[in-house]
């Protein structure tokens, strides 16, 4: 529990109304009563604040005026209302204390006050910094190695060599550091590549559940810092994904794809690979991209749902394009050679 002036005291915001108020709970604005907060990011959802029961609502100065209830006034509502999720978060931790059944190695080193749930295996070599968290059933690799305060759900396996930074967040059943798809065909024989390099994971890097990230065939795959990785990405062998992008889920990129700083791509994107993509750049839904992006900006190629009487016209037309763009041609070249007789004849 907190109160209304102790929030606005941490997040350097101002108070409207009782700043005595207790709050424990986060809400949705139409949904929110007695001792809970919401909070308004966006005007056009003004007619849930005048009718909001909410103890208090975080919003900007403009709405103060729809307000009827104690508020947060912040500049940046939404980004509060993550700050004072962060607050409130009950969220337990994945282990606590180290658990009888965890096999770990005896050369193992564990920093202070690092957990390990039941059932995990933490083998040679390893190296968990201080407050490292290990869920139930996790398997760490030889030799790798995971920063402070980061902190594994179950379910996960880390292979060997691995690298992860700090402050780091991983859900359940991610793999880091498995085998890049590298083969070499001899008469139809496929022969395996061993994959020689590893992955890196910068500080405060967030990846979602059921997430595989291979290691490099030679030189590593690596997420840069401040990263953000939705549920079921893949990202292939040699991927170097660079600081603050966002990845939405079901995204793929492609091996030896390199993505620039603060790029955000949507859900079930899919990247070549052997391309690279600048800083900035937005891909939106469903986008496939063959090609190097080297200029920031939003790019799109999926087709939106339609109708399905109006989708299937359209498919027939696509189909007809080539000849239709044959017809085209002849006509034009019927245009232009009579303009040329008409004037020759003039």
């Amino acid at each position: 529990m907190i109160t209304l002036a102790e929030l606005a005291t941490k997040l350097g915001g101002a108070v409207k109304g009782n700043g005595n108020c207790v709050i424990h709970k986060l809400a949705a604005l139409e949904e929110a009563g007695k001792g809970e907060i919401a909070f308004l990011a966006n005007s056009k959802y003004r007619q849930h604040l005048q009718n909001s029961q909410a103890s208090v609502v975080i919003i900007s100065e403009a709405d103060i005026p729809y307000c009827p209830t104690n508020a947060l006034i912040l500049d940046n509502p939404y980004l509060g209302f993550a700050k004072v999720a962060q607050l409130l978060d009950t969220t337990p931790n994945p282990s606590s204390g180290i658990a009888a059944s965890a096999v770990i190695a005896e050369d193992a080193v564990l920093g202070a006050n690092v957990s390990v749930g039941a059932n995990a295996v933490i083998e040679s070599g390893v190296v968990l910094d201080d407050g490292v968290v290990v869920g139930a059933n996790c398997f760490i690799g030889k030799c790798a190695r995971i920063g402070a305060r980061t902190k594994l759900w179950s379910n996960i396996s880390i292979y060997h060599n691995v690298v992860i930074g700090e402050d780091c967040l991983i859900q359940a059943n991610t793999t880091i550091g498995s085998d890049g798809f590298g083969y070499a065909n001899d008469k139809g024989k496929w022969e395996k590549i061993p994959q020689l390099g590893t992955v890196i994971i910068g500080d405060s890097v967030e990846i979602g559940a059921g997430v595989t990230i291979d290691r490099g065939a030679l030189k590593d795959t690596v997420v840069a810092k401040n990263c953000i990785i939705d549920n079921q990405v893949h990202l292939a062998h040699n991927v170097q994904v660079g600081e603050g992008t966002a990845i939405a889920g079901c995204s793929v990129v492609a091996g030896s794809t390199t993505i620039g700083k603060y790029c955000v791509i949507a859900g079930q994107v899919g990247i070549n690979g052997h391309i690279s993509i600048c800083d900035g750049v937005v891909l939106t839904g469903q986008a496939m991209v063959t090609k190097r992006i080297n200029k920031p900006g939003t790019y799109s190629s999926g087709m939106p749902a339609a109708e399905s009487r109006e989708w299937r016209r359209t498919t027939a037309r696509l189909r007809q394009l080539d000849d239709m763009y044959k017809r085209l041609s002849k006509l034009e070249k019927q245009l232009s050679s009579s303009k040329d007789d008409a004037k020759n004849n003039g």
